[in-house]
C-alpha cells in the first residue's frame, strides 16, 4: 500500500501516477479530480493527494476553476506555442553540447535509446512508443552535461512529453530522432543545433494541427 511508505515518498508517487494518467490520456482535459475519489483509488490518505494537487498544478498540469474544483488543464494555442518557444531554445543548445560531449559512451546510451524507439515503434503502442522517444531526448539531456539547461527543463518535462504524445507519426518521428541522432555523432555542435532547431519546429507544426485543426 502506497500509505505505508514515508509520507514524502507517499506524495511524490501520487504525483507521478497523476502526471502519468494526465500525459497518457487516462485523465483528460477538463476532467475533474476528486481528493476523496483519488485517495480511494490510491490507497493512500488525502493528505498526500493535496500535496500532489499542488505540485501539479505549479507544473500546469492542472487548475482550479473555481474553488474546490480542480479539473486536467486544456492547453490554449498560445500555451503550447510558448511551452515550444521554450523547447526550442533549450534544446538547440543542448544537442550541441551534446555533439561537443557525447563521446562513445554517450552515443552508445543514445544509440540504444534509438534502438528501444524502433521496437516500440514496430509495436504500434502509443504509450510505449512516446515514452521511448521521450527517454531519447532525456538521453540528450544527460549526455549534453549541462546541470542548468537540465533544471530548467525538468519543470517542463511533462506537458512536454504529453505534447509528444499527440503526435501520432511515429515513423516519421523516427526518423527525425534518427537524424537527430547522426548530427550529434558527427562531433559537429552546428550542425546538431540545426538538426535540433529543424526537428522541433516540425514537430510544432505537427502539434499545433493536431490539437488546433482549422
Amino acid at each position: 500500500m502506497l500509505s505505508q511508505k514515508p509520507l514524502a515518498a507517499v506524495r511524490q508517487r501520487v504525483v507521478d501516477e497523476l502526471r502519468e494518467r494526465i500525459v497518457t490520456g487516462r485523465l483528460k482535459p477538463g476532467e475533474r479530480l476528486v481528493e476523496r475519489d483519488l485517495a480511494e483509488d490510491l490507497g493512500v490518505s488525502r493528505l498526500p493527494v493535496r500535496e500532489a494537487i499542488r505540485a501539479l498544478e505549479s507544473e500546469g498540469f492542472l487548475e482550479t476553476p473555481s474553488p474546490r474544483r480542480v479539473v486536467v488543464r486544456q492547453l490554449s494555442r498560445a500555451d503550447v506555442e510558448e511551452l515550444f518557444d521554450v523547447r526550442e531554445a533549450l534544446e538547440v543548445l543542448a544537442c550541441g553540447l551534446a555533439a561537443e560531449r557525447a563521446g562513445e559512451a554517450g552515443l552508445a546510451r543514445l544509440a540504444e535509446c534509438l534502438r528501444d524507439a524502433g521496437r516500440a515503434t514496430e509495436s504500434g503502442q502509443g504509450p510505449r512508443i512516446a515514452a521511448a522517444n521521450n527517454r531519447f531526448h532525456n538521453e540528450i539531456l544527460a549526455v549534453a552535461g549541462h546541470r542548468l539547461v537540465s533544471t530548467l527543463m525538468q519543470p517542463l518535462g511533462g506537458r512536454l512529453a504529453w505534447l509528444t504524445g499527440q503526435n501520432e507519426h511515429w515513423e516519421d518521428l523516427l526518423a527525425e530522432h534518427r537524424r537527430l541522432y547522426e548530427a550529434i555523432a558527427t562531433g559537429d555542435p552546428d550542425q546538431a543545433k540545426a538538426c535540433a532547431l529543424e526537428h522541433v519546429r516540425v514537430n510544432r507544426a505537427v502539434t499545433l494541427a493536431l490539437l488546433f485543426p482549422e
